[in-house]
């Protein structure tokens, strides 16, 4: 599964994708865009940002530290008014929303 994103400006989203992709699960060496932990990338005209997200499972003990890296992360864009980040677990992640590339990576191809 792709992640939607909803953006008029090009720049500015790819910034916010490769601000996320240095954000890695500590458990899977992978950055959390190419794990396809990113279900949504909403960015209005005024560059309110909305991220919509997912964890590999409910009980991931990242939970307390993976959602506010990403934060973190992505505020450091100055073009930003405003960032909402939004954990959800619907629908379920499974390791085929991984990118190809991750699942080379991790032996599943």
């Amino acid at each position: 599964m792709a992640a939607i994103i909803i953006s008029k400006n090009v720049e500015l989203t790819q910034k916010i994708i490769d601000q996320l992709k240095t954000c890695y699960d500590p458990e899977i060496p992978v950055d959390v865009w190419e794990l396809g932990l990113i279900y949504e990338i909403n960015l209005s005209d005024d560059n309110d940002l909305l991220v919509r997200f997912t964890l590999t499972s409910p009980n991931c003990p990242a939970v307390e530290t993976l959602p506010a890296e990403m934060e973190s992360k992505i505020k450091e864009i100055s073009e930003l008014k405003s960032v909402k980040m939004e954990l959800t677990f619907e629908p379920t992640w499974t390791k085929e929303m991984m990118s190809e590339v991750a699942q080379v990576e991790l032996g599943f191809m």
